[in-house]
């Protein structure tokens, strides 16, 4: 059995005459996390929806584990086991904490289309436990009764780390998990996703800010113009001018 849950070989992506990706080699080993880093535009969020399905590559495959992802669609990866947290948090504004819990938990159990929220008064109080749960890990079953609308950005974060670990995913890919947080929301959400990575879950993160790209990651790539231009652990990216000239500025931290 390999190492690794996610393979990303080969891989293009073109809009038009624009290449967004461009012969994209990527290995993630099980129960690490591994951080994408790059400027802007350099292709790190057109990566996630090709690995996710939201966007078909134009040549090259995408393996969980032995299984093959390209092609198929997005809510077809989710029951394989991915589950994405993206820029803004999407949650279920006029559900309450709870509810917003329960709900990918059943999907996960029902499967998508198929969900059935009166199926036995069992199997509710189950998938209540289990959110009320998630929702003590992260830091919310104080506020599970309140409406997530009424939420700060922090605290919105933290719930839709709570919705995507109730699908108890093989892997976990977070989107800028920390933008736009204030500093004490930032290293929260870091206490969090240390908690989480104890747990061996595999993690996929793509973010701007390095100090939680180097809080948090065993390995990490590096992105400019659509090519992995490096890649290692964040003390040997730290220390590679390459990086250093298209990405961190000639900043060591």
């Amino acid at each position: 059995m390999s190492e690794y849950i996610l393979d990303v070989t080969d891989v293009d992506k073109n809009f038009g005459g624009l290449r967004a990706l461009s012969d994209i080699n990527l290995r993630v080993k099980k129960g690490t996390v591994h951080a994408i880093i790059g400027p802007n535009g350099a292709g790190k969020s057109t990566l996630l929806n090709v690995i996710v399905g939201r966007l078909a590559p134009n040549r090259g495959r995408v393996l969980l584990g032995d299984q093959v992802l390209t092609g198929k669609e997005p809510h077809e990866i989710n029951q394989l086991g991915v589950a994405r947290v993206f820029q803004t948090p999407e949650i279920f504004p006029e559900l309450s904490l709870l509810q917003n819990v329960m709900v990918p938990a059943f999907a996960k159990r029902e499967g998508i289309f198929k969900m059935n929220f009166i199926k036995s008064l069992f199997a509710e109080k189950e998938v209540r436990e289990h959110a009320e749960h998630l929702l003590d890990d992260v830091g919310l079953i104080s506020q599970k009764d309140n409406i997530a609308g009424s939420m700060s950005r922090g605290d919105k974060r933290r719930l839709e780390l709570a919705m995507c670990l109730g699908q108890q995913p093989k892997l976990f890919l977070l989107d800028e998990p920390t933008a736009g947080m204030a500093r004490h929301d930032t290293n929260r959400t870091i206490d969090l996703l240390k908690r989480i990575k104890e747990r061996g879950m595999t993690k996929v993160i793509i973010e701007h800010d390095m100090h939680v790209v180097f809080s948090l990651a065993d390995r990490i790539s590096v992105l400019a113009q659509g090519a992995i231009i490096c890649e290692g652990t964040p003390e040997e990216v730290r220390n590679d001018p390459r990086v250093k000239e298209a990405y961190l500025g000639g900043e060591s931290e």
